[in-house]
């Protein structure tokens, strides 16, 4: 597979009153062609700021992205014009937002919004923009689509506005789709619904998703590879199978042993319900070393004094820390 979009050492920037805020640090993801690519780190990683940087959407300001590039096959986002980032967001690169209440216009039918952003991205008629709508929700599993094409968010549940913020970002048939924590606020059943429906669509159309969240349990469902995010650093990424089987990172291991079990017998990795110490560090106070190192049980004095880069170990597996051999032979 090539990539379809590559992240290179981007570097974005946020003036505060505390200081520079650093919430991206030299950042490179690359996403394949078809595949499904998961990011994942508690609440504050820069896991949002990221989908936004490919989006275009950095708030400017007090925010910049300073450095680094955003290829999309050979074209660099960062350096493009906003009249191409308007033909890239929808039409190219579409997005999930995390709260479809908040992101879909109250005022306007549901349908309408779908067909609206059809007409932007396509030379079509509004009848035929009309019935993609009607076709999208068809496709995302919602009831009664012509009926539900009338009506307004606030006359829909959660988990249908939902499905019609899926239908809105798929009706342009994209690339590339970002789904930033798709699942917040929906219960377990809805939940694995959309899940279930991500899979399907990327599966007949081949387009590539870049899944945010901080539920290891998602990654495990839906995710090829993987990308851990720690107070704006990449610190592990893998396949799937090898970050949730042997994770090298001390935070990768403790995100999964957060995750709720059933077991009997449980593993070394995931002994018990545990939590990770501490929290994320103000971004503007991080240290020149690791960012981890304050809630690492494993630090030693170079992780205070240098951030280690990122290396791989194995195949496609990379992980950025200097004590792996403690790490792993626990």
């Amino acid at each position: 597979m090539s990539a379809i979009l590559s992240i290179n050492d981007l570097i974005v920037d946020f003036k505060t009153r505390a200081g520079n805020a650093r919430v991206l640090n030299e950042i490179s993801i690359e996403l394949q062609s078809g595949e499904i690519l998961g990011i994942v780190g508690e609440s504050g990683c820069g896991k949002s700021m990221t989908a936004l940087s490919i989006m275009g959407l950095v708030p400017s300001p007090p925010g910049k992205i300073s450095s680094g590039s955003i290829l999309l096959e050979e074209e660099d986002l960062v350096k493009a014009p906003t009249s191409r980032m308007r033909q890239v967001r929808g039409g190219i690169i579409s997005m999930i937002f995390q709260e479809p209440m908040t992101s879909l216009n109250p005022v306007f039918r549901v349908g309408d919004q779908i067909a609206e952003c059809v007409l932007l991205h396509e030379e079509i008629t509004k009848e035929n923009a009309w019935n993609r709508a009607v076709e999208m929700l068809t496709k995302v599993g919602i009831p009664e689509p012509e009926i539900r094409a009338r009506a307004y968010p606030h006359e829909l549940s959660g988990g249908m506005r939902q499905r019609v913020m899926i239908a809105m970002a798929l009706s342009c048939r994209p690339r590339i789709l970002i789904a930033d924590e798709p699942t917040t606020a929906l219960d377990v059943t809805v939940q694995a619904q959309i899940f279930d429906l991500l899979k399907d669509l990327q599966r007949e159309t081949g387009t590539a998703i870049i899944m945010i969240t901080h539920d290891m349990g998602a990654i495990a469902e839906l995710a090829d590879r993987v990308a851990v995010m720690y107070a704006g650093h990449i610190i592990e990424t893998g396949k799937t199978e090898d970050i949730l089987s042997n994770p090298q990172h001390p935070y990768t291991r403790g995100l999964i042993a957060c995750v709720p079990h059933l077991e009997e017998n449980p593993s070394e990795i995931r002994p018990y319900l545990s939590e990770i110490k501490g929290v994320v560090p103000s971004l503007t106070e991080l240290g020149k070393g690791c960012a981890f190192a304050p809630r690492c049980p494993y630090k030693t004095d170079v992780c205070e004094e240098e951030r280690p880069p990122i290396e791989l170990v194995d195949g496609v597996h990379a992980v950025a820390c200097y004590n792996i051999k403690y790490v792993v032979a626990v």
